[in-house]
């Protein structure tokens, strides 16, 4: 669950985040990211048109993205704000599909941002090492 202070609300934070940050994009979603200040927790919003579905549809996408997003949250608590924008190919989706979009566009990001790739299980020191599934 995301927490309400980690929400973002204003169309200001959501334009700020689209405009003035770094974008990646994968067959089911755009996610973009800038840094915000140091000390205010981390935000994150989600666009989801009516192009994604009906009303189930796009709660159902919005839900699965919520929770990966407090992932992202719980790694960076503080000074990121990101916008998670689901593309229509995201309605048919599966929970792993979403997850593997998502957790590949946040690498980019991170490496967009000048941020190190940690992730479980990996070893930060073994430089070029990818999963090759």
């Amino acid at each position: 669950m995301l927490a309400q202070q980690h929400r973002m609300r204003t169309s200001t934070q959501f334009s700020m985040t689209t405009r003035s940050g770094v974008r990646s994009g994968r067959r089911n979603l755009v996610l973009y990211a800038s840094r915000s200040e140091g000390s205010s927790p981390s935000i994150a919003g989600f666009v989801v048109s009516k192009a994604v579905g009906n009303a189930v549809v796009r709660n159902r996408v919005k839900r699965r993205l919520r929770e990966l997003a407090a992932e992202s949250v719980r790694e960076n608590p503080n000074g990121l704000a990101f916008v998670v924008r689901a593309l229509p190919a995201s309605a048919d989706a599966t929970w792993d599909d979403l997850a593997r979009d998502y957790r590949s566009a946040r690498r980019s990001l991170r490496k967009k941002l000048g941020e190190p790739d940690v992730e479980e299980g990996r070893d930060p020191s073994i430089v070029g090492a990818r999963d090759e599934q």
